[in-house]
């Protein structure tokens, strides 16, 4: 059928006024997002700097040194003695409990599919030779394990997945990436100092701490070595990156921003003690030393402020647009920070002393705090929530 002109004319009008009402719901509600790291996304409805209480707690007296692993609506607690739970974020209910043995030897991480976990099976006896570690990978709806390896020695600091592969190393020196499907070894890299910290990778390059107080940087696809800058204390805390550089912290009280590209030094700061956290945090780098300071600097190493924290930061921040979450150790209550100028803007009791390097994470809108007796979740009252 022909249309006349001034139809076309009206159809066209329809087309573009219906174009740009679909570009402005777009505009409004954009997707949510349902990333796995320790920042809270802008359309997360976590507001740490709200009102938050005690919505349901975890009791056990067997909590580890290590950070939970989560997905976008449970969390997997590692406990002493081999353990995991996986429990609902909301409500804090069990979904399951695997046992498998040993120590849990890293912080375990998840994706759609399965929570890896890496432990310690024993100690060798003197004189004689065996292997130690072990990684496995457990089903997130029943905990059964779908593959394990057997490893020299144990994985330590946290495990890392990225790009269908997963990431750790060992106390033998060694970083191993795997397939996150199967287990396969993807590619081993053996090095001369022991590994206890938690690789990042970014821009095709694996990024990981030694106790020989080298930042090792890695092909991400082969193994290779790039380069290596080294300071003079160990660096454990997780690096971060952006527009290449990298900017990490060491047990030598310093903060460093090396060029990714050609390994050379653009500034470093001085703090009072061993950096444990070096965040992002938008156009800035947050960074916590065990001097119980928390410091603010530009990304060009200029420092912004400081704030001084009821104990010592050895825990990644939680981080928002606006705020960040320590979790200072010997002190009784998470602290909230604003941003902008440091100031504190909340607080959220415990109960007891903080005696977990655990970082806090949220998951959701509720915010998991790990202590010596079990798992706290935070979430807004009932009737403040949204």
């Amino acid at each position: 059928m022909m249309l006349s002109s001034n139809k076309r004319d009206e159809l066209r009008f329809v087309t573009t006024i219906i174009g740009l009402v679909l570009t402005a719901v777009a505009t409004c509600y954009p997707q949510t997002y349902k990333g796995v790291d320790h920042t809270v996304k802008p359309d997360s409805r976590v507001f740490l700097s709200q009102p938050l209480t005690i919505g349901w707690r975890y009791n056990s007296d067997r909590t580890l040194n290590l950070t939970p692993a989560f997905d976008s609506d449970r969390v997997y607690l590692p406990l002493a003695g081999g353990i995991i739970v996986s429990l609902k974020a909301g409500d804090g209910i069990l979904n399951w409990r695997s046992e498998f043995g040993g120590e849990l030897s890293a912080s375990p991480v998840a994706d759609d599919r399965s929570v890896y976990v890496a432990s310690e099976t024993g100690k060798p006896e003197s004189g004689t030779r065996r292997a130690t570690g072990a990684l496995r990978a457990l089903g997130k709806e029943g905990g059964v394990t779908q593959w394990m390896r057997t490893l020299a020695t144990p994985l330590q600091g946290s495990l890392t997945l990225a790009n269908g592969k997963l990431f750790g190393g060992g106390s033998d020196g060694r970083v191993y990436a795997f397939d996150s499907r199967t287990g396969e070894a993807r590619w081993i890299f053996v090095y001369n100092a022991p590994f206890n910290s938690e690789p990042v990778v970014a821009g095709s390059r694996v990024y990981v701490g030694s106790e020989d107080g080298n930042l090792v940087v890695l092909d991400e696809h082969t193994g290779k070595l790039l380069w290596r800058y080294r300071t003079q204390g160990k660096v454990r805390g997780p690096a971060a990156t952006r527009d290449d550089i990298v900017y990490f912290g060491s047990g030598d009280n310093y903060v460093y921003a090396v060029n990714t590209l050609t390994a050379r030094l653009l500034w470093r700061s001085r703090t009072g003690a061993s950096v444990q956290a070096v965040v992002l945090a938008g156009a800035d780098l947050l960074v916590a030393s065990l001097d119980n300071y928390v410091y603010k600097f530009s990304l060009t190493g200029k420092r912004i402020w400081k704030r001084q924290m009821p104990g010592r930061i050895s825990a990644q921040p939680l981080i928002t647009d606006l705020e960040a979450l320590f979790t200072p150790l010997s002190s009784s209550a998470g602290v909230v920070l604003e941003l902008r100028d440091g100031r504190q803007v909340n607080s959220l009791p415990v109960g007891e002393e903080i005696t977990t390097s655990a970082s806090p994470i949220a998951v959701g809108g509720v915010v998991l705090l790990t202590t010596e007796h079990g798992l706290l979740a935070f979430s807004q009252p009932r009737e403040a929530a949204p």
